[in-house]
């Protein structure tokens, strides 16, 4: 009876809490998550774990958790499989679960924790450009929300490419002197002879599937609105597309053993913070705070990640990479300052709109209430 009283008083003093503020809690919880997933995956593949063994136990975990609540949840707004969606689903998977983590885990292995999350933060820029393209997004370049944009893209482009292409002198190094003893973590740090052109470029992949699994979910879930569901579906094909390339490229069987603790640490924390806790998480942050919220706080996650893999990793700090991420976390403000601006317009013209038929006649306030009721457009589901 005590727990139970005890856990009823913890409710009722989470509840009193503001919700503005549950949020700002919410979201630095997140990105603490995220930036330990950064730094226990460069651990993993420190100790050993096969870059193709390692995203096939994080996907079958994450998908033992959605599971349940994409089926119970969803039954009743869940549409009718189809070949379409199966196709439509793989295609998902192979963007977003299969390139987006194998072109991650490749490039992390090449680079460090911190510019991996640094790199990350263009994927709002590289979401927009693609959207733009493909002309889902409108680019106003007579109004200061467009050109925000833009130079935002820019930015965040200049600041990949400056990561890519130049690693600069050492900044800041946390090694010890000689005559001190070593760290606890030293020797899961950063491993010496990799190729760090390859690995930002690797990266840059990464960022690439990953905007392209955002901007293509978004005709999908117009079609299927399950979140949870589209989400298991793609999970589990991007987990078949995983066994089927480990089947032919990982020959060794040792590889799909766990060979100490550390490893199913590992593991479970990819599957069930990074995958499982973390999308609960984001899902109800989007939902209470909007998208842009959330996007905000992602170069937190930048310091928080340069911080522990300082501690935990003993990873050095190169001029070209901080160079490279002021770059793009201005690049990345810049869209969402100009997603925001874009937003306040959009509301003042709406306003206009429905003020207008005040000042008309009978029938221009008919022919514009009709056009209210029955749109042209359908409506659009924003995704992140």
């Amino acid at each position: 009876m005590a727990d139970t009283g005890g856990s009823a008083s913890s409710r009722r003093m989470w509840c009193s809490v503001p919700e503005r503020l549950q949020l700002h809690l919410a979201m630095l919880a997140l990105q603490f998550g995220y930036a330990g997933f950064h730094v226990v995956s460069r651990a993993a593949l420190n100790m050993g774990i096969s870059k193709l063994v390692f995203p096939v136990y994080r996907n079958v975990i994450a998908l033992l958790l959605l599971l349940p609540f994409a089926y119970f949840l969803e039954k009743k707004e869940r549409p009718a499989m189809t070949l379409n969606f199966l196709l439509q689903f793989f295609l998902l998977a192979l963007v977003g679960i299969t390139a987006n983590q194998g072109f991650y885990l490749l490039g992390l292995d090449n680079t460090t924790p911190t510019f991996a999350s640094a790199i990350q933060n263009s994927v709002p820029a590289i979401t927009f450009l693609m959207a733009a393209i493909l002309r889902i997004e409108k680019v106003r370049l007579d109004r200061k929300d467009g050109i925000g944009k833009v130079l935002g893209t820019v930015c965040c482009v200049a600041g990949a490419s400056v990561i890519t292409l130049y690693k600069g002198p050492t900044i800041y190094n946390p090694a010890p002197p000689l005559n001190q003893p070593t760290p606890l973590f030293v020797s899961l740090g950063d491993a010496k002879g990799k190729n760090w052109t390859l690995g930002c470029v690797y990266l840059i992949g990464h960022c690439l599937s990953w905007s392209g699994w955002l901007v293509l979910q978004a005709p999908v879930l117009k079609k299927y609105p399950a979140r949870l569901s589209v989400t298991s579906y793609t999970c589990f094909f991007g987990l078949i597309q995983f066994l089927i390339i480990a089947a032919f490229l990982e020959r060794d069987p040792q590889a799909w053993l766990f060979h100490n603790g550390g490893e199913v640490f590992t593991i479970f924390y990819a599957g069930v913070v990074a995958s499982g806790i973390a999308f609960a998480v984001q899902i109800w942050c989007i939902d209470r705070g909007g998208p842009v919220f959330v996007a905000v706080y992602q170069p937190v996650q930048t310091l928080v990640v340069a911080i522990m893999a300082s501690i935990a990793l003993g990873e050095e700090f190169y001029l070209g990479g901080i160079i490279g991420a002021v770059l793009i976390i201005v690049g990345l403000y810049l869209v969402l300052w100009g997603k925001s601006e874009e937003k306040k317009f959009a509301a003042k013209e709406k306003a206009m709109i429905q003020s207008t038929p005040d000042h008309g006649s009978n029938r221009s306030t008919t022919h514009i209430k009709t056009s209210l009721t029955q749109p042209l457009l359908p409506p659009s589901t924003e995704n992140v």
